[in-house]
């Protein structure tokens, strides 16, 4: 297979990442070849992307995505990706939408023999991993709090929103959620998605989280490998990674072999009473 360029795999990735929000989201709308996506205010999901790869935007496309925020109290959110056309840029720039941070979406080649040679090929001492029933309540609750736990600072106020949008996500048909065990106790987990997207199979792996008492033993690691196999064994041509810069999920993956594909900006629209996302 001819190895995909990286305006390949943003259109791969950011469709994948567009429709798989879009159905956990509480609410979404089809724009601009993309989706729009909003839950309660604060939510993660609250983003639109996917949008302007096929092509030039309207004014009257940006005001109608600025509208489906705003008119929620919603901050206005778009994760920008650098093949969009350019006219997106234009019109988010002459409403005022500002640069909120970038996110690095490395890749990892599914195809040939070696693409898996730098995978761990055993678990740290003391570590299990599991894949999580998603038609078990008690299992799908283990992994939702050892999964965000690690999100948050110790003692944060986390909403209950939060752990609700992660128990859709557990039992997203598409979705496999790994959790990780350390001599038996939940530590962290992970999710990975199969999609079928312009006909080509592709992954990403999304969602990883160790708690801060069992940082440092190679779990993280161990839970990305776990996710890029299923990944391999699903037929998938690639698995993707969306990173903030630097942190260490990016080391962890850049390790096991993946590589940078594309960067993006996520740009939002602030304004009175209008309630960010993460």
């Amino acid at each position: 297979m001819t190895p995909l360029a990286p305006i390949d795999i943003a259109r791969l990735e950011d469709h994948r990442q567009a429709r798989s929000v879009a159905e956990i989201a509480l609410e979404a709308e089809p724009i601009m070849g993309g989706w729009m996506c909003r839950s309660e205010p604060g939510s993660w999901s609250n983003q639109a992307a996917g949008v302007a790869l096929d092509g030039p935007v309207t004014p009257a496309d940006v005001d109608r995505l600025t509208d489906f925020y705003t008119s929620a109290a919603i901050e206005p959110r778009v994760e920008l990706c650098p093949f969009a056309d350019e006219s997106l840029v234009s019109e988010l720039s002459a409403r005022g939408f500002t640069l909120r941070q970038f996110e690095n979406v490395l890749y990892l080649p599914l195809q040939n023999p070696g693409d898996l040679a730098r995978l761990p090929p055993r678990l740290p001492e003391g570590v299990t991993i599991r894949v999580v029933d998603r038609d078990d309540a008690q299992q799908i609750e283990t992994f939702v709090r050892a999964s965000s736990l690690g999100f948050f600072p110790d003692g944060a106020d986390i909403p209950e929103h939060f752990f609700e949008s992660m128990r859709r996500v557990v039992r997203h048909p598409r979705t496999e959620s790994y959790l990780a065990l350390l001599y038996g106790r939940p530590v962290g987990g992970g999710g990975v998605e199969v999609a079928n997207i312009d006909a080509t199979l592709t992954s990403c792996l999304f969602g990883v989280s160790v708690l801060p008492h069992a940082r440092r033993r190679g779990i993280q690691q161990a839970l990305i490998a776990a996710r890029v196999r299923h990944a391999h064994e699903r037929g998938a041509v690639i698995a993707c990674i969306g990173s903030k810069p630097g942190i260490p999920t990016e080391r962890n993956a850049a390790r096991l072999g993946f590589r940078m594909a594309y960067t993006k900006a996520v740009l939002a629209l602030a304004g009175e009473g209008l309630v960010p996302s993460p």
